[in-house]
């Protein structure tokens, strides 16, 4: 009977360990199990980071030229639809048109840009340009038309200095592309507001 009993304990026993074992490789299990959501955590980390580093590569000169293309854009379709519309000389009102089309087309490719490589560009005139505007929107027939031309010539001449300097010093490849197809525009556009300037003399 004892020996029945020492058996009876042996094996229960032995029972009692293979259940701790089993507990103990569970939770072990459990760990591994654990351990693969802060695997996947640190995976989504990673592309957060990945992301957080895809924005635009741009030095002072290239944030300097956008913003100053940017403004004089609007600029220039502003008083182009003054020109169009205020002008007393058929050459001053076709050299608004076409300011408005050739900077409206050149803005919006600008925007674009700026869409693409996150950039944030100014959405209104600075103070100076916003009190040219304000001057020349009283003018009217010959007194505009002298105005409007002389402004065209100066803006344009700063602006092809901007474009050109952008071309030589600027780091971002795409807006300098930007620079380089819009230049030869510019160019014509002062061409045509010389002639526009003369004709109102």
């Amino acid at each position: 009977m004892k020996k029945l009993i020492v058996m009876l304990l042996a094996t229960t026993a032995v029972v009692g360990c293979n259940k701790k074992e089993t507990t103990k490789a569970n939770y072990s299990g459990d760990s591994t199990e654990m351990a693969s959501p802060t695997d996947s955590g640190l995976v989504k980390n990673d592309s957060a980071s990945t992301s957080q580093k895809v924005t635009s590569t741009l030095n002072d000169q290239d944030k300097k030229f956008a913003d100053a293309a940017a403004k004089g854009g609007m600029m220039e379709v502003m008083t182009g639809e003054l020109a169009a519309k205020n002008g007393a000389n058929p050459s001053v009102k076709a050299l608004g048109e076409m300011m408005v089309t050739d900077h409206g087309k050149a803005n919006g490719e600008l925007k674009q840009w700026a869409s693409t490589n996150a950039y944030t560009l100014p959405e209104s005139l600075d103070a100076t340009q916003q009190k040219t505007y304000d001057e020349l929107k009283t003018k009217k027939g010959a007194e505009f038309d002298r105005n409007y031309t002389s402004l065209m010539m100066s803006d344009h001449q700063k602006t092809i200095a901007d474009f050109k300097k952008e071309i030589a010093e600027g780091s971002e490849t795409s807006l300098r592309a930007f620079a380089k197809k819009t230049l030869p525009s510019l160019e014509h556009h002062l061409m045509i507001s010389e002639k526009a300037k003369d004709a109102v003399k």
